[in-house]
């Protein structure tokens, strides 16, 4: 996976490779897809939910910049591969879930990093308790962020997102706060499971 689909592409952090190596992508997919974790495809998780494909979380983890000093929170953790990622280079996360079944299963993968700590709640709303966050994560594809989670991003922070734009293209991206804006700066293509919760509204249509 590390060879052939994400160094082809960019991804060649050498803490982002070691992150990879470290963090069993099997463990995090269902039973019955253990064999196929490491295509580069996204693989369900149960519960209705998709695991992002390796070259589209390994993007947003490298343009990341993910330092030990971080403060990072993960939206949608799901079974918690993008936090597991996120704990083993030393970053201290927060996995945000809305599901109570993934995060049951979220935690008991996460038991090995004490720098990782699941949340279950409402995923646009964050977790403020814990903010401010340098890093908000988000583990699927979204066409905006609401200002609730902006609000709990630190100034200077940065959001880690795919982001369809209006062409209905997604695309990886790196946005940074400056006040109460966040600009997000397009970077490569790549899919990901679409999050429902950060939809636009539809307008009306004749």
């Amino acid at each position: 996976m590390i060879e052939s689909q994400l160094m082809p592409c960019g991804v060649v952090s050498p803490a982002v490779a070691t992150a990879f190596r470290t963090v069993a992508r099997e463990d995090f997919v269902a039973a019955d897809r253990r064999g196929v974790a490491y295509v580069d495809s996204e693989q369900p998780m149960g519960e209705g939910r998709m695991l992002m494909a390796p070259l589209s979380i390994g993007r947003l983890v490298e343009a990341a910049g993910i330092r030990p000093a971080d403060r990072v929170l993960v939206v949608a953790a799901g079974t918690g591969y993008a936090a597991a990622l996120v704990a083993a280079m030393g970053a201290t996360v927060v996995a945000l879930e809305d599901n109570a079944a993934l995060a049951a299963v979220a935690r008991a993968n996460l038991a090995r990093w004490p720098n990782a700590s699941v949340v279950e709640g409402n995923l646009p709303e964050g977790h403020a308790a814990l903010a401010p966050y340098s890093l908000i994560l988000v583990d699927g594809a979204v066409d905006e962020l609401p200002q609730s989670l902006i609000a709990q991003l630190a100034e200077g922070g940065r959001v880690a997102a795919i982001v369809t734009g209006a062409d209905r293209v997604s695309r990886a991206a790196i946005g940074r706060k400056a006040g109460a804006i966040l600009r997000f700066d397009p970077f490569a293509e790549a899919g990901a499971p679409p999050l429902p919760q950060f939809g636009k509204p539809k307008g009306f249509q004749f």
